[in-house]
């Protein structure tokens, strides 16, 4: 389930239509690459996405970008190289609260539970009430507080119980 939940890649589409409407990918290798990440294929969405990272016209694509591979080699359970863009992505946009997320989930599965906190307030509090950021939350939560069962079932017979009834 987390490594469904590294897919939190903006695709660019999306990040496009933030600032201008655009027909189409401008860059349709990163385009691509985040497509193969939400399709759980995160060796092709890296490869896509390291070839659209070379050809990234401007910040926001070059974030998105690194973004994206942060959330691929996460799920490919790279972490090192994981930690390193997600940090090239946060130097260039200390405010990409997909980038936070991405690396909380890096962080929970190396059992770095309070930098995972640390991340996951930060993207709560640049996206609130993300469905994303709730979804991360919720990982780690049952990580370091898991719940556990309330409901005990007692089916033993008592003695002078009826076993026809």
């Amino acid at each position: 389930m987390i490594s469904v939940l590294c897919l939190l890649c903006l695709s660019l589409a999306a990040a496009a239509s933030q600032s201008r409407t655009v027909i189409g990918s401008t860059n349709p290798e990163l385009q691509q690459g985040a497509e193969a990440l939400l399709a759980e294929n995160a060796e092709e969405g890296v490869r896509l996405t390291l070839i659209g990272l070379r050809h990234a016209s401007g910040k926001r694509e070059r974030v998105v970008g690194l973004s994206n591979l942060c959330a691929g080699y996460v799920m490919l359970e790279d972490f090192d190289t994981a930690f390193g863009y997600c940090e090239r992505a946060l130097e260039e946009d200390d405010e990409h609260w997909r980038t936070y997320s991405n690396r909380a989930v890096a962080y929970i599965k190396t059992g770095r539970f309070e930098e995972a906190e640390q991340d996951l307030q930060k993207a709560e509090a640049l996206s609130p009430g993300s469905r994303t950021v709730k979804v991360v939350r919720a990982i780690l939560l049952n990580k370091t507080n898991p719940v556990e069962p309330v409901i005990v079932i007692d089916d033993r017979r008592q003695p002078g119980d009826d076993p026809d009834k």
